[in-house]
């Protein structure tokens, strides 16, 4: 449950950003998540703010989702 970039060589190397190997209730999945030619600029509080909105941050509970360790960074 710990996020990290992805490296060169790798599966999904220049199509996404970080990976996690995540478990929730005894279940495991390898989650590829963030758009690798994006920049992640949480110190700004506007984009910040409009990032969470627009992906409906307060909602995502599971681990075993994206859009859940996507939240998690921002």
């Amino acid at each position: 449950n710990s996020p990290r970039r992805i490296r060169k060589g790798e599966p999904s190397y220049g199509k996404k950003k970080f990976v996690v190997l995540a478990s929730e209730g005894g279940k495991q999945k390898t989650i590829r998540f963030g758009d690798a030619n994006m920049r992640i600029r949480k110190s700004n509080p506007d984009a910040r703010k409009s990032f969470r909105a627009r992906h409906g941050c307060d909602n995502k509970k599971s681990k075993l989702t994206a859009g859940y360790w996507s939240c998690k960074k921002w």
